[in-house]
């Protein structure tokens, strides 16, 4: 194990995403974690090292030295900005510089810096890996997507989830959850090492599109289809809500497209017990074709005695 390198370790390729990356790393871990591997001091070596991949990797700062500098910019006593000197230097007398570096990434020995990170070799922590005498460290955290249906975000409460690998889960949804807020699961991420506890699970909710309803915010909206009497006359007619129909008094002479409104009975506000509003739009539907629907049309005619409805349109 003279030469490290942590992506060949997980088995991804350098450009892998955060994605990937988490996915490698769960598979191996399930395969080497010494907890099924009672015994085998060679597949707990192994589990050491994947962890260690992991957690340079799936850190952005972390991973972004170590790919500058290979496994020895990940000891806690190496100066980048030295090395980057060192670099220049090298490169402008046509060899490696006073420290020796004739490359960054491949000519360091991992079992060393494990070593030094344990405190086998008199050298600090580093980022608590929790290798040697460091004790049991916690797992990492992992993140992932889920998707709930719409009323179940509006109205909050246990739902169940089915997640690879872990079966069904019941989560808490918090009233009034939206589009990409994330559910906190905890000890349901990356197991820990030497004895620690996992990490956190981080699910980010989709919100399946409901079938009539529409969301703005805190506030609701549905169409209502009502027939013509009843906008011109006036009904009260019954209308869906999140919480099960209620009764909707419509006024006399109530436009197409005219929007009433129902307090209280939208999406519950965050951090709050406070909800919004539920927006009922009237959507007039024609009765069936046919000669009474024309007949009445005829006489509605009269009704208008030649007003230019559209005047306001300029036209």
């Amino acid at each position: 194990m003279a030469k490290a390198d942590l992506y060949a370790t997980l088995g991804v390729e350098r450009d892998a995403d955060s994605d990937a990356i988490r996915k490698a790393f769960r598979k191996l871990a399930r395969k080497y974690h010494p907890d099924v591997n009672q015994n085998d001091p060679k597949k707990a070596d192994r589990f050491k090292e994947i962890s260690f991949a992991n957690e340079v990797l799936s850190d952005p700062e972390k991973r972004k030295i170590y790919d500058e500098f290979g496994v020895q910019g990940l000891d806690p006593n190496f100066k980048p900005e030295q090395a980057r000197a060192q670099q220049q230097w090298g490169a402008r007398a046509g060899g490696p510089g006073p420290g020796g570096f004739s490359s960054f990434g491949g000519d360091f020995d991992l079992d060393d810096l494990l070593s030094r990170l344990s405190g086998r070799g008199g050298g600090g922590g580093f980022g608590g890996f929790g290798f040697g005498r460091q004790g049991p460290t916690r797992g990492s955290d992992a993140e992932g997507n889920v998707t709930i249906d719409f009323l179940d975000a509006v109205r909050g409460g246990k739902v169940g989830i089915q997640l690879q690998g872990m079966g069904e889960l019941q989560v808490t949804i918090p009233a009034g959850a939206d589009q990409g807020t994330k559910i906190r699961l905890r000890a349901k991420g990356s197991p820990g090492t030497g004895g620690g506890p996992p990490g956190d699970l981080y699910l980010k909710l989709k919100i399946r599109p409901h079938a009539f309803f529409r969301r703005e915010g805190d506030d609701l909206h549905v169409d209502l289809p009502v027939a013509l009497h009843e906008l011109i006359q006036g009904a009260e007619v019954v209308t869906p809500t999140p919480d099960g129909p209620v009764s909707l008094k419509i006024p006399k002479a109530s436009a197409n497209g005219g929007k009433l409104r129902l307090a209280g009975k939208g999406a519950t506000k965050r951090g709050t017990k406070d909800r919004g509003n539920l927006y009922v739009h009237l959507q007039a539907t024609l009765p069936p074709a046919g000669e009474p629907l024309e007949a009445i049309a005829e006489e509605l005619k009269a009704l208008y005695d030649d007003t230019n409805i559209r005047a306001k349109l300029g036209v």
